[in-house]
């Protein structure tokens, strides 16, 4: 019997982000401004991909986690590379003093943090998919960590990134441990993702009192074609602003 975090976008999908999701058939995604990963069936089929191409459109890269599937002949496959799913096993989550809530009035700030850090997709509207908490100094965004996929049960830490001027403090252990306890007192467990050569994060995880799960590979695919002039993204209903791994780290 699958485990809930063996297709963790899919079942966050299907679960507690159900009204952030479009359809199409079996496939399964969330607006391309809150996350870029899709939701496809543990065991895709040619009209999977058929599904994937129709919600996302011709020359469009669509990455997808932890389902072992193949594009079909005409796709052109791209890998991220492998990585490493942790899960919580006696993180000392505590809440930080110095951890205050980021809302939609920091998201250049946030965008601009990740832009400088890349711990993977952070999107405008991310956002919106979980409590999101940051340190300041003189004023300024150095570090933040957050909330992404929620399947049923668990939630993912992600966007876990510091300044490179105030890398060093500690901030990213804080950060984790303070939205780690966010988690915990809703009843869920934390996990997260690293890349498996992150090594610097992957041992900063484990200090934390997090345990490597299982390895995942980060793909994507491009849809064949060339795209549109004009293409709108998938929608979802509206929903309210609420108020994540080192530099490195795919998610």
């Amino acid at each position: 019997m699958r485990h809930v975090l063996d297709n963790p976008v899919r079942a966050a999908l299907l679960g507690p982000h159900a009204d952030f999701a479009v359809r199409r058939g079996d496939v399964l995604c969330y607006p391309r401004d809150v996350c870029p990963f899709v939701g496809l069936p543990d065991e895709p089929d040619e009209g999977t991909w058929r599904n994937v191409a129709a919600l996302y459109g011709p020359g469009a890269l669509v990455p997808y986690t932890c389902v072992d599937a193949t594009p079909p002949a005409g796709w052109e496959a791209a890998g991220f590379g492998p990585g490493v799913q942790m899960v919580d096993v006696g993180v000392d989550a505590t809440p930080d003093a110095e951890a205050v809530p980021l809302t939609a009035a920091d998201v250049e700030e946030m965008l601009d943090l990740v832009a400088r850090t890349r711990p993977g997709p952070f999107l405008p509207r991310t956002l919106t998919m979980g409590t999101y908490l940051g340190i300041r100094r003189g004023g300024a965004l150095v570090a933040m960590a957050g909330e992404r996929l929620h399947p049923p049960g668990w939630t993912e830490i992600s966007a876990v990134c510091t300044d490179p001027a105030h890398q060093g403090n500690g901030f990213a252990g804080r950060l984790v441990r303070a939205v780690a306890a966010g988690i915990r007192a809703r009843g869920e467990r934390p996990f997260l993702h690293a890349a498996a050569s992150n090594t610097r994060a992957i041992a900063l995880y484990e200090a934390l009192g997090f345990e490597a799960r299982r390895p995942v590979d980060f793909r994507a695919a491009c849809v064949p074609g060339v795209p549109a002039q004009a293409e709108a993204p998938p929608a979802a209903p509206a929903r309210a602003e609420p108020g994540q791994a080192p530099a490195g780290d795919p998610h």
